[in-house]
């Protein structure tokens, strides 16, 4: 019954391995010490649900368990993990969804170990590490064009009296998908333009900044990748 126990921990600490490595080769803030602890702390309490379920069945027919019971509680509970990863940044974009959805599937993964189900865990942990890392090359390879375009975002104040509809059609020659336009004045009176801009990913941040830095009229330019 150890040996059972201990290949059951081995194998979810080893899928949350798998897991935690993909994340720090990314640099993400939840990464290989994370996914393990979650993996082997969820096939710990799996292991537990099952086991005093089967005990208390044994001690008295009148008491009825369930066995998952308490791993059915885990699910909900890494939530407030994945939560935590979840972040809006000032430019209203959103970050940490990945990570936080192989949290979860770190869990997971400790779940069907504790539970005994070893060939569902490894290509469970298979299609994981492959639809996060192969599966988005190849439909940015093969997909449609939008799906490799990334997005842009650039501040940019003008000199004054420029002419915002024509340097609106400057930025449009340079092949650029428009999203979102906000214009405001700055406190010296100069116009302040925020654009939201598609482009291709093999445009570099910097090659954006020396185009739009080229437009006609523009005095100081920020641009975020």
């Amino acid at each position: 019954m150890m040996v059972v126990v201990l290949i059951k921990l081995s194998i979810s600490a080893l899928l949350g391995l798998m897991i935690g490595i993909e994340r720090e080769l990314k640099h993400k803030p939840l990464g290989l010490k994370t996914c393990i602890v979650i993996a082997v702390s969820s096939c710990l309490l799996t292991i537990v649900s099952i086991e005093s379920a089967e005990s208390f069945a044994e001690l008295s027919k009148n008491i009825r368990t369930d066995p998952m019971r308490l791993a059915a509680q885990i699910v909900s509970g890494i939530g407030f993990i994945g939560a935590g990863v979840i972040l809006r940044r000032n430019n209203d974009a959103i970050s940490g969804l990945t990570t936080a959805a192989i949290i979860w599937g770190a869990s997971g993964l400790g779940i069907a170990a504790g539970a005994g189900f070893y060939y569902e865990a490894f290509v469970g942990a298979g299609l994981i590490l492959f639809s996060v890392n192969i599966l988005p090359w190849i439909i940015k390879r093969i997909g449609p064009k939008a799906l490799r375009q990334r997005e842009m975002r650039a501040k940019i104040t003008l000199k004054k009296n420029v002419d915002l509809t024509e340097f609106m059609r400057a930025i449009v020659e340079h092949d650029f998908e428009i999203r979102h336009v906000r214009v405001r004045d700055a406190k010296d009176k100069n116009p302040q333009v925020e654009l939201k801009l598609m482009t291709f990913e093999e445009n570099a941040t910097t090659d954006i900044y020396e185009l739009l830095k080229d437009v006609k009229g523009v005095n100081e330019i920020e641009v975020e990748g």
